[in-house]
């Protein structure tokens, strides 16, 4: 009766480690109807950031243990993952409470512990004067190549620069226009789709001409092989006399958004998606390619027209 009992206790514990309880969470939000982004955030919070939770005996997990993976996102740099993350396993706990294999969640303790994440507020030129004389700086760059094409794109499409920076060959269809930036490399860890204008289609065969023979399109210009470093675009457009204050390589995002919202000839959903951000509410993929993807087609062939004729107008 001892033995059976002790296996039986074995098997119920081998039920009720945090990564079982995690998976079971999220199926259960599943059923619940939450909203696919929710899901899938959660699940990347759980499954990726709080890995190494997941092989523990859920009644044996402290709130030091937790601290622990949160201080590494810290640590990290990714500060603004840490809060959310501490809620997702908080959430886990509480389900694990409701379901009998758990009497307290170790993350109450935690509250204060860390960091608050200030949103980043990136200078941006959106006047047609400022910009257009930045896009002639650009253009009439004579540095290193790569970076005046990665600048280039940065403009036209707007990704994060580090989307930009890491663009490979294997990520672009010329045939159809489009790149795909995967998952993995992108904020939300979601595939992201972005139509290629006709000038951006002209930069990138500058670069396949120069480069071509090399897996990242803008390779760093010490290596010749690996791509641009992180401040390798802000650093060039210090040297083109544009100041820290007036405009920075994730700028083009918010001068992108800012006129594209205030032309008022696009959706705010299709602008949205463009940017690969999360509804607000999170209760639609809007970036949702079938729902949205011949408003981008439209919106980035109008955009790039648009930052040319701004470029070409030196009388403003």
């Amino acid at each position: 009766m001892a033995k059976k009992r002790a296996r039986l206790d074995a098997m119920a514990a081998a039920g009720n480690t945090f990564g079982v309880v995690a998976r079971e969470f999220i199926e259960k939000m599943r059923r619940d109807g939450r909203a696919e982004p929710t899901i899938e955030k959660n699940k990347w919070m759980l499954q990726t950031l709080a890995s190494q939770l997941a092989p523990h005996l859920i009644t044996q997990i402290t709130a030091k243990d937790v601290l622990a993976v949160l201080a590494a996102l810290e640590r990290s740099g990714r500060v603004e993952s840490a809060l959310p993350t501490r809620a997702a396993i908080g959430r886990v706990f509480r389900f694990a409470i409701a379901t009998a294999r758990a009497e307290s969640d170790p993350t109450s303790a935690l509250r204060g512990a860390l960091q608050r994440h200030a949103p980043v507020s990136h200078a941006a030129l959106t006047d047609p004067t400022g910009l257009g004389g930045l896009l002639r700086a650009i253009y009439g760059y004579e540095g290193w190549p790569s970076l005046r094409g990665a600048l280039s794109i940065q403009a036209l499409c707007f990704a994060r620069p580090g989307e930009t920076r890491s663009m490979e060959w294997s990520e672009l269809n010329g045939a159809d226009a489009v790149w795909t930036i995967p998952a993995a490399k992108t904020k939300m860890r979601r595939e992201h789709q972005v139509p290629l204008s006709r000038q951006a289609l002209i930069v990138i065969e500058e670069m396949q001409n120069l480069f071509g023979d090399r897996p990242y399109v803008f390779p760093s210009m010490m290596t010749g092989k690996k791509l641009l470093s992180e401040n390798s675009m802000n650093s060039a457009l210090r040297r083109m006399g544009i100041g820290r204050s007036e405009h920075t390589a994730h700028g083009f995002r918010s001068s992108a958004s800012t006129i594209l919202n205030e032309s008022g000839k696009f959706s705010a959903d299709a602008i949205e998606a463009q940017l690969a951000h999360l509804d607000a509410r999170e209760v639609r993929r809007i970036y949702n390619r079938s729902t949205y993807w011949d408003e981008r087609v439209r919106m980035m062939q109008w955009w790039a027209d648009l930052l040319d004729e701004m470029r070409d107008d030196t009388k403003r």
